[in-house]
């Protein structure tokens, strides 16, 4: 279900500089047991990281026993306006450790509940690779579902806590896909996440769209200093 393992290529693209008004904090929760083996997750991360605004969080490295440190990563997410998974479809789901962090950070009463409203207002991007076309993720395809789909108990998770879910962006095909394709890839998740630091995404036009990629030029604008 996850990216193919293989010798890894970096992204080179350079950091994005920090933008002049006042933009959102995005937090990069990534989860890849395996990350050393990953091809496509590597140029991802590099395309993430080093952006002005966004903290990039590997959850496999900050915790190799699973032992979360709760008040930590809700402090994390409170200091953050938006909040990226970013991680493998494995068996149609998150890796072991982002379901772990899910179970133990977002209590009842904090997150979600009468009382638990620290996450409202807060947006939610899932960001995921998987082996499979997208022709397998249809009705008709041998996976049934399509990605956004099979990615509902994330939705209703946001849902639950108050949150936006944006539509997921998904990197489709990665077994055998070429260095050009994946660069591309990593230069568009680059983009979104620049965008969306800087409110520069057309939301509305965006919640009609399959996944956040399927057609970039149809969501992106200029940022508010431009405009």
């Amino acid at each position: 279900m996850g990216d193919h393992f293989d010798d890894h290529c970096h992204c080179d693209g350079e950091a994005v500089a920090a933008p002049t008004h006042t933009a959102a904090r995005i937090l990069v929760l990534f989860a890849h047991p395996a990350f050393e083996k990953s091809r496509v997750n590597h140029w991802l991360v590099d395309a993430a990281r080093g952006l002005s605004g966004i903290t990039f969080h590997d959850l496999y490295e900050e915790y190799p026993d699973f032992d979360i440190d709760v008040p930590r990563e809700q402090g994390l997410l409170l200091e953050h306006s938006g909040i990226v998974f970013q991680h493998p479809f494995f068996w149609y789901s998150t890796p072991a450790i982002l379901k772990q962090w899910q179970d133990l950070v977002l209590e009842h009463g904090w997150a979600y509940g009468s009382r638990g409203t620290a996450l409202q207002g807060k947006w939610l991007l899932s960001a995921t690779t998987t082996g499979g076309r997208e022709d397998a993720y249809t009705p008709r395809g041998r996976n049934r579902f399509t990605i956004r789909q099979l990615l509902a108990p994330i939705e209703q998770t946001a849902a639950l806590c108050g949150m936006t879910y944006l539509p997921p962006f998904v990197v489709h095909g990665t077994l055998g896909m070429r260095e050009a394709e994946m660069r591309r890839h990593a230069d568009a998740y680059r983009r979104v996440l620049v965008a969306l630091r800087d409110g520069a995404v057309d939301l509305e036009a965006a919640h009609q769209l399959p996944r956040l990629n399927a057609d970039l030029e149809a969501i992106l604008r200029p940022a508010p200093e431009d405009a």
